[in-house]
């Protein structure tokens, strides 16, 4: 069977797929802090919000969610507008693929599109390894770009342990004197009437000359 890969919006719809990726990473590892797996109301109602503004984007191969990605409020202060979290999380068999390079991808190009300058990581690592959370986070982080900014040590509590957070950081936009405005994800929408197939076109170039078999990456949506 022919594989095919698409990356398109993430709907509310979605939550109970996207939460039996996310699952697994609540109740065997640190790589989240977050200690019960919300419900799927409280999940769909995550996805909600974070459309109001940024993108939330899932990954499918023949129609089966295998991963989502999404930029979150960084902080809340007007000045902090052209800042963003990112977040990511690949269903647990998944790995190893690619699929996160070519989910980040997609993300930083529409945040570029919304006028964001600065990608931020907040990302939980061990003092020592151990067999709920290893530094391969960081380092996936590393690779794509993001530096190492600040740390904090023993500040999350999970599985008896004390686990240190880092900040990793990562600039995809020029920082000018009269800064164009943040432009929200619906206005995206509304403003650009460019399919989104054609707006990843060197997403597609890059996929081709991996040694991922893929065929095609599609991303569904509308236009941005």
């Amino acid at each position: 069977m022919k594989e095919e890969l698409t990356i398109r919006v993430a709907k509310p719809e979605d939550a109970k797929g996207l939460l039996e990726i996310y699952a697994p990473y609540v109740e065997k590892t640190a790589i989240t802090f977050e200690y019960e797996v919300p419900s799927e109301e409280e999940f769909a109602g995550r996805i909600r919000h974070i459309l109001t503004k940024y993108p939330y984007l899932v990954l499918e191969e023949n129609g089966e969610l295998l991963g989502y990605v999404y930029a979150g409020t960084f902080k809340e202060r007007s000045a902090y507008d052209w800042a963003v979290e990112t977040t990511i999380y690949i269903r647990e068999d998944q790995k190893k693929r690619g699929l996160g390079k070519k989910m980040y991808a997609a993300l930083e190009r529409v945040l570029k599109k919304q006028n964001i300058t600065n990608l931020n990581a907040c990302i939980g690592v061990p003092e020592v390894p151990d067999e709920h959370l290893d530094r391969n986070s960081m380092d996936f982080h590393h690779h794509l770009g993001y530096r190492l900014v600040g740390e904090f040590y023993q500040c999350g509590y999970k599985f008896d342990t004390w686990y240190n957070m880092v900040w990793m950081e990562k600039i995809i936009g020029e920082h000018q004197k009269k800064q164009p405005a943040m432009i929200t994800f619906p206005e995206l929408l509304k403003k650009d009437p460019t399919p989104w197939e054609t707006k990843i076109r060197e997403i597609v170039d890059e996929a081709q000359k991996e040694k991922y078999d893929v065929r095609r990456i599609i991303l569904h949506g509308k236009g941005i």
